[in-house]
């Protein structure tokens, strides 16, 4: 009878240290999800002045915070991805230290404009790993995000040369600096490579959200003989639409044409007129900032964050190119954009980034 009781407590032992053996396992499993994997992964941005809803590289940089998410099963919200927007410079600091302190695990900076911002809290948060797109930040915990502008606005350039009626044509830039430089120079490059006698005008807003300023810019150009203006000013560059369009129900038969930038824009250019649908857009200069978002935030996720690093993104990584909504784009330039791009891609065209490389090239 003693043996059996021995026996039975025991076996009471053995059953109890087993299931606490099982519920340590499953407490270490889950003390090691809770330590990193896409259970607590979160990433965020700030926007520029600009807005999440600009139509350009802060909705794109949204858009593929939003594609990283579906990949990975991560959900929009405080736990997971998510955006803080600033609807001034002074908002850019603030933004970037309430993401820092709510421990997201990687945090962008979305524009050069956030870069004096970022330097500042990624000093304060270094337990923090942040992104700045369009600038460089020499810092362990910032990742330095930018872009070939150059060569995709010298393809959009090929097509503005090629289009031109009147052989005059804009350029309106938000801010003008070094970013935006690229964008300016690489398209006269394209336009000068093909044709030679077209003039083109450039003109700065001194913003990125200021659509009346970009809208009162197109307006003058477009009056003064201009036919086509390429963009590179984020929400300004809205009122560049604006202008092209009021034009376009005035007088459904104006030669008048927008090339959109960052991202595809041809929803920006619908207009209709008794009836008759028109679009403005020639085409666009898709800058793939959804791309490098999505990358970079992947890298993180996989503890293979490329902190102190400057990252390139150009034609060859496919996310610089001509958009895809090309109906009003000639079949010649068409073919002239398959040379070019090839050319740029074996070094056998040079692109200019800055307007001293320009003058050197003669333009």
């Amino acid at each position: 009878m003693k043996k059996r009781k021995l026996g039975l407590a025991l076996s009471v032992v053995l059953a109890a240290g087993t299931l606490l053996g099982a519920c340590g396992n499953k407490e270490e499993d889950t003390k090691e999800k809770s330590e990193g994997g896409k259970d607590n992964f979160k990433v965020a941005m700030v926007t520029d002045i600009g807005g999440i809803d600009d139509k350009s590289f802060n909705q794109s940089s949204w858009e593929g915070l939003q594609a990283f998410g579906k990949e990975n099963g991560i959900k929009e919200g405080p736990d997971g991805y998510t955006y803080l927007q600033s609807k001034s410079d002074a908002d850019y600091t603030t933004n970037l230290q309430k993401l820092a302190r709510q421990d997201f695990n990687l945090v962008f900076g979305i524009g050069y404009a956030l870069a004096e911002s970022l330097t500042e809290v990624a000093d304060s948060k270094k337990e923090t790993n942040f992104a700045i797109v369009d600038s460089v930040v020499e810092k362990d915990n910032v990742a330095s995000v930018n872009f070939k502008e150059d060569q995709g606005s010298f393809l959009v350039g090929v097509i503005a040369g090629l289009s031109t009626k009147s052989n005059k044509i804009g350029f309106v830039g938000g801010v003008d600096g070094e970013l935006i430089n690229k964008f300016e120079t690489g398209f006269i490059a394209g336009v000068k490579t093909v044709n030679k006698t077209a003039d083109v005008n450039v003109q700065y807003a001194a913003s990125f959200g200021d659509a009346a300023k970009g809208q009162a810019i197109a307006n003058s150009m477009y009056g003064s003989g201009i036919d086509i203006i390429y963009h590179a000013a984020g929400g300004t560059g809205n009122g560049v639409f604006s202008a092209a369009k009021e034009l376009k129900k005035k007088d459904p038969e104006s030669n008048v044409w927008v090339i959109g930038v960052d991202r595809d824009q041809v929803e920006e250019g619908k207009v209709t007129v008794d009836g008759k649908d028109y679009n403005v857009t020639l085409t666009s200069m898709v800058k793939r900032v959804d791309v490098a978002v999505q990358d970079l935030s992947k890298q993180a996720l996989e503890d293979k964050f490329p902190g102190g690093k400057i990252i390139q993104y150009g034609i060859e990584e496919n996310a610089i190119m001509v958009s895809d909504s090309k109906d009003n784009v000639s079949p010649e330039a068409l073919k002239a954009v398959d040379e070019y791009t090839a050319k740029i891609k074996s070094g056998d065209q040079k692109v200019p980034s800055t307007r001293a490389e320009l003058k050197e090239m003669g333009f």
